[in-house]
C-alpha cells in the first residue's frame, strides 16, 4: 500500500461526514450517492470539492461520476498523490443489500422508460430542442402558440393554422361558472394549491370520461393551453380583490395572461419578455411531472387527470416549487457583497444554494440565457439592478462548484424576472405551469398513441417469513 495512501485512509471518513454534514458513523461501506438524503446531486459536488482540497488533486469529470460510494472514494485516497494517480478511479458498486442480487437505479437514474420525438436534451453539452429546433432559435424568433402547436402536432403552423389555433385558445378561455365559484372558495390557497384543484374541477365538467380517445385528449389539451392561465388569473383576483378585464380579442396568448394577472395592459416589452418566458418552460423531456403525466395516461386516465398528476408533483420544492424559493435568495444575500459569506454557510450547513444544480445538465442550462438577458433588461429599464447584481454576484461566488455541474438553472433568473414584472412571488410557480402545460400534453398524447403501462419493480430488502402472533396486539 502506498505510504500516502495508508496516511490518508483513517481520516477518509472524516472528510466525508464533513462534507455531508453528518455524523461519522454514518459513514459505512454501505453509503452511497443518494442513498442518503444529504448524499444528494448538491451534496455530491461539495464533497468532491473538499476531496480536492484535503488530497491535493483536480476530480475529473470521469472521475467525478466515478466516487459514488465510501469504497471507491477510499480507494482513491489510497492511490496516492497526485503524480501517482491513474486519470480514473476504479469504482465498486456499493455492497447489495442482504438477501438482494439486482441492480437498483435509485431515482430512475440514467434510465430510458420508451422512445419520444418531442424534446432532445444533452447535459452535456447544454442543448436543449424541441421537435430539432434549438430552444435558443425558438426563444428568439418563436411564439408560445406558434411552440405549443408545434409540441402538439410536429411541426411549426402556417400562416392559416397559427391563425385558427390563436382563436382557438381564445375561444376555449372562458371558465365555467362552477369553478369560477370554487375559486372563490380558495382564496386563502396558495396558488399552486388551488390550480390543481381548479384543473382537477374542469375535468369533473368537460372530461368525456375515462375512456378518453386520442381525439378527445388532443382537444382537451388545447383548452387547458387556454384555461389554465385564465384559472391562475383568476384566481390571483379574487384573494386581490378585483375582477378580471377582457383583454382584447386580437392579443397575443402571452399579453392576454399578463394583462389578466395585472389587470392593466402590458407594455410591448413586457408581452415579449412573458412570451418567451412561456417558450423555454414549454418542455423539458421526462422530469417528474411530465413522467407523472404519462404514468396516469399509461393507465388509461383522461386528459384532466393527467395534468393534474402533473401540477401535484410540480408544486415539489425539489420540482417546479423551487421556482418560488430561489427569489428568497435576494432577500437573505441582501447585498452583493454578502454573496460569497451566504454562499459558504449553505454549503457549511449542508444546505443547497437554490436557483443552481441541475439532475440533467453538467454545464448552464440552456434556457438560463434568455431569461438573464431579460432580468437584466428589466432591471436596466426599471432603474433598480440590485436583484440583479445580487444574483451575479452569488454566481461567482458559486463559480468553484461550476466546474462539477453545480451552474445556474432556469429558476435562478425566473424569479427575479417576475418580481421585476409586478407579480407576487408565489405566483412564480404557475406562471412556470402556464409554460409546461403544452409540453405536459404533448407528453400525454405522445403516450396515449403508443401506450404500455408503466409498472416500475421495487427490490425488496425487508424482513420476510414473519408469522403474527393472535393477541400480541392487545
Amino acid at each position: 500500500m502506498n505510504p500516502k495512501g495508508s496516511t490518508l485512509m483513517p481520516v477518509i471518513e472524516p472528510i466525508i461526514a464533513r462534507a455531508l454534514a453528518i455524523e461519522v458513523d454514518r459513514v459505512t461501506d454501505d453509503l452511497s450517492y443518494q442513498s442518503i438524503s444529504e448524499w444528494s446531486s448538491l451534496g455530491h459536488v461539495a464533497l468532491m470539492v473538499e476531496l480536492e482540497r484535503h488530497l491535493g488533486v483536480t476530480i475529473g469529470e470521469d472521475t467525478f461520476l466515478e466516487l459514488r460510494s465510501v469504497p471507491a472514494i477510499r480507494e482513491f485516497a489510497q492511490a496516492g498523490p497526485p503524480d501517482e494517480r491513474s486519470t480514473t478511479a476504479e469504482s465498486p458498486a456499493p455492497p447489495a443489500k442482504a438477501g438482494s442480487s439486482v441492480t437498483v437505479h435509485r431515482g430512475l437514474e440514467n434510465v430510458y422508460f420508451d422512445r419520444s420525438t418531442i424534446t432532445r436534451i444533452d447535459g452535456e453539452e447544454g442543448a436543449l430542442e424541441y421537435r430539432g429546433y434549438s430552444i435558443h432559435d425558438l426563444a428568439e424568433h418563436a411564439s408560445f402558440e406558434e411552440t405549443a402547436w408545434l409540441l402538439l402536432h410536429g411541426d411549426l403552423p402556417d400562416a392559416g393554422q397559427l391563425r385558427e389555433f390563436r382563436d382557438q385558445l381564445h375561444a376555449d378561455s372562458e371558465l365555467p361558472d362552477s369553478v369560477l365559484a370554487l375559486l372563490r372558495t380558495m382564496a386563502d390557497a396558495h396558488p399552486m394549491e388551488a390550480l390543481r384543484t381548479a384543473v382537477s374541477a374542469l375535468g369533473a365538467t368537460h372530461s368525456t370520461g375515462r375512456d378518453e380517445s386520442t381525439e378527445d385528449a388532443a382537444r382537451a389539451a388545447v383548452r387547458l393551453i387556454a384555461q389554465i392561465p385564465v384559472l391562475i388569473a383568476a384566481h390571483h383576483a379574487v384573494r386581490t380583490g378585483r375582477e378580471l378585464p377582457r383583454p382584447a380579442q386580437d392579443a397575443s396568448h402571452a399579453t392576454r395572461f399578463l394583462h389578466l394577472l395585472r389587470g392593466e395592459q402590458p407594455s410591448p416589452t413586457e408581452s415579449r419578455f412573458v412570451d418567451t418566458e412561456l417558450v423555454v418552460h414549454a418542455d423539458h423531456g421526462s422530469n417528474a411531472s411530465a413522467f407523472a403525466a404519462r404514468v396516469a395516461k399509461s393507465c388509461g386516465s383522461n386528459m384532466h387527470a393527467a395534468v393534474t398528476a402533473a401540477i401535484a408533483t410540480f408544486s415539489g420544492p425539489l420540482h417546479g416549487g423551487a421556482a418560488e424559493r430561489v427569489i428568497d435568495l435576494v432577500d437573505a444575500v441582501g447585498h452583493p457583497d454578502n454573496a460569497r459569506a451566504y454562499v459558504r454557510d449553505r454549503f457549511a450547513r449542508n444546505l443547497p444554494v437554490m436557483g443552481f444544480g441541475h439532475r440533467v445538465y453538467r454545464t448552464e442550462d440552456p434556457r438560463v440565457r434568455h431569461l438573464r438577458a431579460m432580468a437584466a433588461e428589466l432591471s436596466r429599464q426599471r432603474g433598480d439592478s440590485r436583484g440583479y447584481d445580487i444574483v451575479l454576484a452569488v454566481v461567482e461566488a458559486m463559480k468553484p462548484y461550476a466546474r462539477h455541474g453545480i451552474e445556474p438553472n432556469v429558476d435562478l433568473y425566473a424569479g427575479l424576472l417576475y418580481r421585476s414584472l409586478g407579480l407576487p412571488d408565489d405566483l412564480a410557480v404557475p406562471m412556470f405551469v402556464a409554460g409546461r402545460i403544452a409540453g405536459w400534453a404533448a407528453q400525454a398524447l405522445e403516450q396515449q398513441r403508443n401506450n404500455v403501462l408503466i409498472r416500475p419493480l421495487l427490490d425488496y430488502v425487508g424482513p420476510s417469513g414473519r408469522r403474527y402472533l393472535p393477541g400480541r396486539a392487545a
